[in-house]
């Protein structure tokens, strides 16, 4: 009965424990909104700065692996590049260290830290109701209370751990004392056990009370602490599966990281040991081996980065050899069926999976019309074929409006701040102009296919005057290809505005040749279809200068 007491105790703990990190990180997040974004973009000029974002950044919204799944969806979105992303995620390892202090700090039955997470939870409790402030004040006030179910999470753990028996410390001491075996052990304990409450924090918040009870000595806890270095990595595992080959680089780049800083640790282990025992005062006892182990997480990433941090460009290099760019062709742009990937941890992550989402839309779009053009000039015998190329790949595009639109509607569910509101109702205006676009392209394959089935066909001068004009829109496709994934400024907005003007002014001039002709006894049918081509590209470039305001309106 007492070890099932015990059990709950430290399950219920370590659960209040991960709710509270869980609900701090989602509180901040919602607070700050697409300023992190913007924050990320702007620190990360240089490596230093990288490196101090990831830090700042995860202290702030306490989850390494949080911060990992936004780098990596922010370089999915092309936000970030590989060489930022791997500072950011050094600075992430740095960042995730304070909560080991904390818990070695006020985790260890020092005092009852249950007086100071109430008043915490009440103010942040009474944050979170007041409807006359603004929705950052009352994330905040959720973040609060996510920091006191932490602390109270950690008294639960520590006042569970019941002082260790004669048997306990007899099975330990076998382990421990298998030598250099046994701190294998212990890493792979460690790795397996963040791995499945999926925390590397809730993992130190276990390891250093036991420590502190005796349980386990310093060895051992520290090789587990090496281990959670490992499991942590395991979001970004999992990101690496439905990322392009830049987000599989920068989730690939963070789990290599790790394991490479354990592996050269373990191969040095107690003489590191020594040292962190020269970084803390006084012999290691009951009372500070909680700052010993806090002390080796932070030493031990900190030298991880300081040796790497200088090499930074070679080691993106290594990981853009192993996954190399892969030549896009419109044969592979789509699949069989459009899926979509889960919510992710926060609505502002969310919307940047979809603006991802949204440029990979923009490039069907882009596809469609770049084989419009070259059939406009190849006049393809197997127009059937041609007609069905068009038609999956609009029906692709249809999949990605219902699911995105979807998506975003689950988002928009969430609670949320207004400004994240609007931006859902902009995304969710470039989704339908994207599919628009794809259904004028089908319908200008229809137009091809007409002028064949009716043995009708433009001649050398009309074509000749539709390619610059074609080319002008497709022009304008790439423009939005290129940038939809993130917001544009006035000066790109002016660009997309130039593209509206040429179009429009392209579009009177061919109207009046196509006019001029018919006067002139040209067959009416061929020179309406011509109109028809020339309306249909116009709408397409309104189509793109609509989206090209969406992105603006998105800063």
């Amino acid at each position: 009965m007492q070890f099932l007491t015990i059990i709950l105790g430290l399950f219920g703990g370590l659960a209040l424990f991960m709710y509270g990190m869980q609900l701090a990180s989602e509180g901040i997040q919602r607070a700050a909104g697409d300023r992190l974004q913007k924050a990320v973009n702007f620190m990360t000029s240089n490596r230093i700065f990288a490196v101090v974002t990831g830090s700042v950044l995860t202290v702030a919204i306490q989850s390494s692996s949080a911060t990992s799944i936004m780098v990596v969806s922010f370089v999915n979105a092309g936000l970030l590049n590989l060489v930022q992303s791997i500072g950011v995620l050094m600075g992430a390892n740095i960042g995730t260290t304070l909560t080991g202090w904390i818990i070695a700090a006020v985790g260890v039955g020092k005092f009852h830290i249950s007086a100071l997470a109430l008043p915490i939870f009440g103010l942040g409790y009474f944050m979170s109701i007041m409807k006359k402030r603004g929705d950052s004040f009352r994330s905040y006030g959720v973040g609060l209370m996510g920091f006191a179910m932490i602390f109270l999470g950690l008294d639960f753990i520590a006042s569970s751990i019941p002082n260790p028996s004669g048997d306990a410390l007899l099975f330990l001491e076998r382990v421990s004392n298998m030598g250099f075996l046994s701190v294998i052990i212990a890493v792979l304990v460690g790795t397996v056990f963040t791995v499945l409450i999926n925390a590397s924090s809730a993992t130190m918040a276990i390891v250093i009370p036991m420590a502190a009870q005796g349980i386990i000595d310093f060895r051992m806890a520290a090789a587990i602490t090496l281990g959670a270095n490992i499991g942590t990595t395991f979001d970004a595992f999992l990101a690496y599966f439905g990322s392009n080959v830049h987000g599989k680089r920068a989730a690939w780049a963070h789990i290599s990281f790790n394991i490479i800083g354990t592996v050269w640790v373990i191969l040095v282990f107690d003489p590191f040991l020594r040292l962190v025992d020269l970084m803390v005062p006084g012999a290691i006892s009951e009372a500070n081996v909680g700052a010993h182990i806090a002390m080796l997480h932070t030493a031990f990433n900190l030298v991880n980065t300081v040796v790497l941090l200088p090499f930074i460009g070679r080691y993106a290099s290594i990981l853009e050899r192993i996954f190399k760019d892969e030549a896009p062709t419109d044969a592979a742009r789509i699949k069989p069926s459009y899926q979509i990937g889960p919510l992710l941890a926060s609505p502002d992550l969310s919307i940047v999976y979809v603006r991802k989402e949204i440029a990979d839309m923009a490039g069907v779009a882009r596809s469609m019309f770049s084989r419009f053009r070259t059939d406009l000039v190849s006049c393809p015998e197997d127009v059937a074929a041609e007609l069905d190329w068009f038609s999956r790949y609009e029906t692709y595009a249809d999949e990605m409006k219902e699911k995105l639109s979807h998506y975003l509607l689950e988002v928009a569910g969430e609670q949320i701040p207004e400004r994240t509101q609007e931006k859902i109702g902009r995304l969710l205006g470039e989704i339908g102009d994207l599919e628009n676009v794809t259904d004028a392209c089908l319908s200008l394959s229809l137009v091809i296919e007409r002028c064949k089935r009716k043995s009708l066909a433009f001649g050398k001068k009309e074509i000749e005057s539709l390619e610059p004009y074609a080319l002008l829109a497709e022009d304008f496709l790439r423009f939005v290809e290129k940038n939809a994934a993130a917001p544009i400024d006035d000066a790109q907005l002016a660009q997309a505005r130039e593209f509206e003007d040429s179009i429009d002014g392209m579009r009177n001039a061919l109207r009046k040749m196509a006019r001029k002709r018919i006067k002139g006894g040209s067959d009416p049918k061929v020179e309406l279809l011509f109109i028809d081509v020339v309306r249909i590209v116009e709408k397409i470039g309104d189509y793109a200068y609509s989206i090209s305001q969406a992105l603006r309106e998105m800063r």
